[in-house]
């Protein structure tokens, strides 16, 4: 069963390749979800995939790429109908 999370991280996350690194990091663990900027200044991102999978994600999303500052990664599970296909980039909300 997969699990299923929409993570909002916080700091200094946008202008600094965070989209890019997500986007690359989900397909590399066979993810399935999105990543988006917010109007906030925060990103958005919602993963779905098996247990290993999303553990990692959230791990590595606490540090981001090397030019982020992640102040803050909360986390909300979720439990979807229908399920998104592959890990993509969506415009900002």
């Amino acid at each position: 069963m997969a699990l299923q999370a929409r993570l909002v991280i916080t700091g200094r996350v946008q202008g600094v390749g965070y989209r890019d690194w997500a986007l690359t990091t989900g397909q590399r663990l066979g993810l399935s979800g999105w990543v988006r900027n917010r109007s906030d200044g925060s990103v958005e991102a919602l993963i779905v995939g098996d247990e290993n999978a999303v553990g990692t994600m959230i791990e590595v999303c606490r540090r981001g790429p090397s030019m982020a500052r992640v102040d803050a990664v909360d986390i909300e599970p979720v439990d979807l109908d229908i399920l998104p296909a592959g890990f993509t980039l969506l415009p900002t909300a």
